[in-house]
């Protein structure tokens, strides 16, 4: 299983617990979380069922190259990480 883990700064929206979830595709991996936890999806996906622009996920410490299909391949005791970009000055 793929450890599934949110950056803090999403917990003042909505509760993103860490979740050891299977999957061959960090999309497969997101679906079987927003099974559990429908209320982050929308946080993390646009209304086209891609990647935020303002999110960025990692796969073992880099950046996942398809943003859009969520296609990068994932072996069983990887680490996702969904980061949620900070803005400001």
């Amino acid at each position: 299983m793929t450890t599934l883990s949110f950056t803090p700064n999403l917990l003042r929206h909505v509760d993103t617990p860490s979740a050891r979830v299977v999957g061959a595709t960090v999309r497969q991996v997101l679906e079987g979380y927003f099974q559990a936890n429908p209320r982050v999806r929308g946080y993390v996906l646009d209304d086209q069922d891609a990647l935020r622009k303002h999110v960025a996920i990692f796969l073992n410490e880099e950046m996942i190259r398809d943003r859009v299909e969520l296609s990068d391949p994932v072996r069983e005791n990887d680490d996702i990480f969904v980061v949620q970009a900070l803005s400001g000055g």
